[in-house]
């Protein structure tokens, strides 16, 4: 069964909601592992990112409930 990009949002927000916070490295790492390189591409400035499709299907999942740490590269419950 393929996985869609709803699917890895939704692990992203289980992630957060048990621990607290989730490090976009961590991020990057676990969905390549366990979801595939589909959802991960690397940016204009040569760093791993996940791709748009999950970014949005997480941003509606969490409803304004996350945070984006800028400093320290990582997602944080609200």
């Amino acid at each position: 069964m393929e996985v869609t990009a709803q699917e890895v949002a939704a692990w992203m927000v289980n992630e957060i909601k048990f621990k607290g916070t989730l490090h976009q490295e961590d991020a990057i790492r676990y969905v390549r592992e366990h979801f595939g390189e589909s959802f991960v591409f690397v940016n204009e400035n040569g760093n791993a990112s996940l791709e748009k499709e999950v970014k949005k299907a997480f941003r509606k999942l969490h409803g304004g409930r996350v945070a984006w740490d800028r400093d320290g590269f990582f997602w944080a419950w609200t």
